[in-house]
């Protein structure tokens, strides 16, 4: 028996892992070595849904568009496997900046920023391309920006009023820095064990004692913390007995604890890419470390509630480039319950309301003025569809995508108290950007990391939690 079982090292379960102190076993399904291609930050190779350390789940984006959505198998989960994008959330976002904020800071050494808002002692290297780094499509984004009128935010981690600026990365040298590269070297007490699936949670009574594993096995502990990920910590509730009682008895599971929070009402960014063509490409395109350079935020929203993103390397080689037009608060919600065959069932239900579908053919248009302003030239959608609203929508429909950055499948207040313990369960916690009551206007794998390190500070000692269990 261990203190604590962590199913998941990904970005959050690493940082908790690592800090919370006592005999702590972490648990990952995928394997424990990465490919050495795959650690370049400017490699996306494991989000390929064919890939063997990547979940690929099955999901409808909207009705009738179905889409693989990646997540990294293996230690560091999807933060081995992203664009290496290190940016916060915004004072705005709430409980996700206010809480956070200490735990961004003792998370991370910036290479470029000072001061109270940055560290300087963190496991994450943080910082912002330059130089010859730079593609020649950055200093055309930001020229563009400035034509039209939009204010610079140098410092995209400081909870500055939105405009564009360079994108923060844990990068060094090309190789992105994941969570376990960062959290899980020589740590008292932690023991890893890869390959290994938790299939359910073992509860007696109102406690969770455990997890048991697919393929047979049981681990005992004192306390049971999910870090699965948004998908992966709702599916493992529900695969448990734990969720809206209905649902769970339709699909043969007995239910063990009526919740009816678990895999409802999260939300995510939708997404369309906007190809262009490069009029300036670089001399030496494999300069350029990160995919990600250059950031606009924008919108009715004061705090900004649309993005629009410079991608700089082709996603085929001699492709285009990309400019990724994303909605950062949607107001429609999403779904997570399970087939008969206890496989996730995955319902974005982007775009159901009308402000949703305004607000994305903004940051769409947004996008191309920043085309037409000297960035590059639009090769599609052509002039009639970006006119016209209902056409537009078609397209979108066409191109719709996720940016991955699911939230509140299992939300604080629903499914979690404030100390992130599931409601009306003792032993059993939740580490992950699934208790995020909303996804924040910007990307998430920064906060997963601060929560990770914010909910080691929730957990009492290892022995008091012997001693009162």
């Amino acid at each position: 028996m261990v203190d604590t079982v962590v199913v998941g090292a990904g970005s959050a379960g690493c940082a908790f892992a690592a800090r919370v102190g006592g005999d702590v076993l972490l648990l990952e399904a995928g394997p424990a070595d990465w490919a050495p291609e795959l650690r370049r930050a400017s490699s996306l190779a494991a989000s390929r849904p064919s890939h063997p350390q990547n979940w690929a789940f099955a999901a409808e984006l909207r009705a009738g568009s179905p889409a693989v959505v990646p997540r990294g198998r293996g230690l560091g989960g999807s933060s081995a496997v992203n664009g290496a994008n290190w940016m916060r959330p915004t004072p705005a976002d709430g409980w996700a900046w206010d809480e956070l904020l200490p735990h961004f800071v003792g998370s991370e050494t910036d290479l470029d920023m000072s001061g109270p808002l940055h560290g300087a002692h963190g496991p994450i290297p943080v910082g912002r391309p330059s130089g010859a780094l730079l593609h020649p499509a950055a200093e055309r984004f930001a020229e563009a920006a400035r034509r039209l009128g939009y204010a610079e935010e140098p410092d995209k981690n400081a909870g500055a009023p939105p405009g564009y600026g360079l994108v923060p990365g844990n990068v060094v040298d090309g190789i992105r820095v994941d969570a376990a590269t960062a959290y899980l070297r020589d740590v008292p007490g932690l023991q890893i064990r890869t390959g290994a699936t938790a299939a359910r949670i073992v509860l007696d009574g109102t406690r969770a004692v455990g997890v048991e594993l697919v393929g047979g096995g049981l681990v005992e502990a004192g306390e049971v913390v999910l870090a699965a990920g948004a998908i992966g910590t709702a599916h493992l509730l529900l695969r448990s007995g734990i969720g809206p009682a209905d649902d769970l008895r339709a699909c043969g599971i007995e239910v063990r604890h009526d919740l009816p929070g678990v895999g409802t009402g999260w939300s995510d960014h939708p997404a369309v890419f906007l190809p262009f063509a490069d009029t300036d490409p670089p001399a030496h395109p494999d300069a350029t470390n990160s995919q990600v350079v250059l950031h606009l935020d924008t919108g009715a929203d004061p705090a900004g509630d649309v993005e629009v993103l410079l991608f700089v390397r082709p996603f085929v080689p001699g492709g285009e480039l990309h400019l990724m037009c994303a909605l950062q608060q949607p107001e429609s919600r999403g779904t997570i319950s399970l087939s008969p065959t206890g496989l996730p069932v995955i319902g974005y239900h982007y775009l159901r309301t009308e402000s949703d579908r305004r607000r994305l053919r903004h940051a769409i248009r947004t996008a191309a003025e920043l085309l037409r302003a000297g960035l590059g030239r639009r090769t599609s959608p052509d002039g009639a569809v970006l006119g016209n609203d209902r056409t537009l929508d078609g397209w979108v429909a066409a191109h719709l995508t996720t940016s991955m950055h699911m939230c509140g499948s299992a939300a604080l207040g629903r499914v979690v108290d404030p100390q992130l313990r599931v409601l009306g369960l003792a032993g059993l916690r939740i580490v992950d950007t699934s208790v995020l009551p909303q996804a924040p206007r910007r990307g998430t794998a920064a906060a997963a990391v601060a929560l990770g390190e914010k909910a080691a500070t929730l957990v009492d000692p290892a022995p008091a939690r012997r001693q009162d269990g």
